[in-house]
């Protein structure tokens, strides 16, 4: 039996361009939990700090990558 080892990141993407990484290390279940949230997307967001990051930044969503 093989257990898988793999860590990812979340990276935050912005559609005009550029993107940061925001977690590290995480399992791959981590990882989809976090990008399932609707925080974690322009389009579907409703707390106050990401409706200004729309405002400010542009679109953006959450998405992951292995480390």
């Amino acid at each position: 039996m093989s257990i898988d080892t793999q860590k990812y990141k979340i990276v935050r993407m912005y559609f005009k361009g550029g993107k940061r990484t925001i977690n590290t290390g995480l399992t791959l279940e981590q990882a989809q939990e976090h990008c399932s949230n609707p925080e974690t997307s322009s389009s579907t967001c409703t707390l106050a700090k990401n409706v200004r990051r729309t405002k400010t930044m542009g679109a953006w969503f959450d998405g992951y990558e292995k480390n």
